[in-house]
């Protein structure tokens, strides 16, 4: 009877079989969803922030910069043509003072490099009272016009300055020896002179990045001053060395403020001879093509300097330490 019973109680519904997701089936894609509206608003709102500044700049540095180049190709009978540029380039006095000018500024470079590199290791790594009020006056002094060091250096070695004065009233001649501030190398003086804290700068800073540990790892390894100058701290100061060279180099192509106030006679740079040509000759189409050779050289170099600045600061500890093993064995 039990039997009976069990076999006419109803079967039991079975349950269905639970399939487990597999790992390493792809999962469905989901639709592309569509830019809403919140993201194209916002879009929008970037876009009219941009404008403002945008039309700005066109306005104020790109559409006069733009006159400059198409007066360039603009003679004076009319018309556009090269003709301009074949002049100028034929030209003795544009050769003159394309010459005048590379020259000028590479030297003056070359001095501030020698000048600041010196200046900024005493004042980085030798101690002495003032250190630091003398690295910020460095800061201040960047911000002084180009023409306030040539009216110094008119008061010092001018015709009618002190040294001439000191040494006229020492000997009892007639005039002093020093009448070189109308010449060359009197705006190389001031170019010098004004220029080397802008090497100075970025020296300073990437001095600052320079454990004296290492220094003192160097020295501990026999290293003598000169040499750990030569293998630890020259190649940590090579990008700045050259990220403020190439300002320097570029700031001297344009200077135009230190070669008037100089009055130097026979000097004759580009930003002189656009002067000249536009204001004293009024031909404006060379004055044009003048400054246009010398904006492609001035962003050329100004390319330069923005590469250079990327890269100062790179090189890590490692490296330093390195160099002052390298310097010490």
């Amino acid at each position: 009877m039990a039997s009976a019973s069990a076999s006419a109680r109803p079967a039991a519904p079975a349950e269905p079989a639970r399939t487990e997701p597999s790992a390493t089936a792809p999962a469905a894609p989901s639709a592309p969803r569509g830019p809403g509206r919140g993201g194209r608003a916002a879009g929008l709102t970037r876009w009219l922030w941009a404008l403002p500044p945008v039309a700005v700049l066109g306005l104020v540095f790109l559409y006069p910069l733009y006159l400059v180049v198409e007066q360039s190709f603009s003679p004076d009978e009319g018309g556009t043509s090269l003709a301009p540029y074949r002049e100028v380039f034929a030209s003795e006095a544009f050769r003159e003072a394309l010459w005048t000018t590379v020259w000028i500024a590479v030297c003056a470079t070359i001095g501030c490099l020698v000048l600041g590199f010196v200046l900024a290791l005493i004042i980085a790594f030798v101690p002495f009272p003032g250190g630091k009020a003398v690295a910020k006056f460095i800061d201040v002094f960047l911000s002084f016009p180009s023409f306030l060091i040539t009216l110094a250096l008119l008061f010092i070695y001018g015709t009618v300055g002190m040294a001439n004065g000191v040494y006229t009233d020492v000997t009892g001649a007639a005039s002093g020896p020093f009448d070189f501030l109308n010449t060359p190398w009197g705006v190389l003086l001031a170019e010098i002179t004004y220029f080397t804290p802008f090497v100075m700068r970025p020296l300073l800073a990437a001095f600052s990045g320079i454990e004296t540990a290492q220094l003192e790892v160097a020295s501990s390894l026999g290293a003598r001053p000169a040499r750990i100058v030569r293998q630890v701290v020259v190649p940590e100061a090579l990008p700045a060395l050259a990220a403020g060279g190439s300002l320097v180099l570029v700031m001297c192509l344009n200077e135009f403020g230190i070669v008037l106030f100089t009055g130097a006679k026979g000097v004759t740079t580009l930003p002189m001879l656009v002067y000249s040509e536009a204001i004293l000759e009024s031909d404006y189409p060379a004055a044009c093509v003048v400054a246009v050779v010398n904006i492609a050289i001035s962003v050329g170099l100004f390319g330069l300097y923005r590469t250079l600045v990327a890269r100062t600061g790179r090189g890590g500890k490692g490296a330093l330490l390195k160099g002052a093993r390298r310097a010490g064995a």
